[in-house]
């Protein structure tokens, strides 16, 4: 006897990640989300049934430039920008920051995985709440102390810059404190709440199998 067996179409569940037990705000065709309020964290995926709008996926610098314009445009500042190896699938990771009013900073990173006709978009979002600057403060004086930063006329000196381009000095630069081996002094920070949801998505991901010879994005 001959069986025919139909592939399974290609959608938002053909990956799978954890939710963290998170507050699951939307489920719908395209689009999840799922919500922390006590830690101002949220967490998305989007499924783009469409050829990715990506420079590249091939080379960093490339996406380093294509995003620090735009994000610049919008009064953003950018943390990381790499590609990495999902799972045997090349991935574009990213954080950037977001100046907030009055005061305090919003995180946002991504990690986007295209293939040649479709696309996901997983991100994580989190917002400093409550008391502000408790981070960077604590830092500064540590490396002022320390005589790794100094005061001048604009404020800290050697605190802020672009993680990949010494010679931008205008914009939302990152500072020292964000840093990653600053998150275990403050495991509760949005950055480091951010960065570890990440490293947990990126570790327990799968993808289904139908995903498995579909063509990956060229460029």
């Amino acid at each position: 006897m001959i069986k025919l067996f139909k592939r399974n179409k290609i959608n938002i569940n053909s990956i799978s990640i954890p939710s963290f037990d998170w507050n699951k705000d939307n489920d719908e065709r395209h689009f999840k989300q799922w919500t922390n309020v006590e830690q101002g964290i949220s967490l998305s995926v989007n499924f783009f049934d469409k050829k990715p709008d990506l420079p590249t996926i091939k080379n960093a610098q490339v996406m380093r430039d294509f995003y620090r314009e735009r994000i610049s445009a919008n009064n953003g500042g950018l943390i990381q920008i790499d590609i990495i190896d999902l799972k045997g699938h090349p991935t574009l990771k990213s954080i950037f920051k977001f100046p907030q009013q009055p005061v305090g900073m919003a995180y946002l990173s991504s990690l986007i995985i295209p293939f040649e006709n479709y696309s996901y978009v997983i991100k994580v979002q989190a917002t400093e709440v409550g008391i502000s600057g408790m981070r960077d403060n604590t830092i500064a004086m540590i490396l002022l102390n320390q005589g790794k930063i100094t005061t001048g006329d604009q404020g800290y000196e050697g605190w802020t810059s672009d993680p990949y381009n010494p010679g931008i000095k205008e914009g939302v630069l990152m500072n020292i404190s964000e840093e990653e081996q600053y998150d275990t002094d403050f495991p509760n920070h949005p950055l480091s709440l951010l960065r570890s949801s990440l490293r947990q998505i990126e570790s327990e991901i799968s993808f289904g199998k139908e995903l498995e010879k579909t063509q990956k994005f060229k460029q």
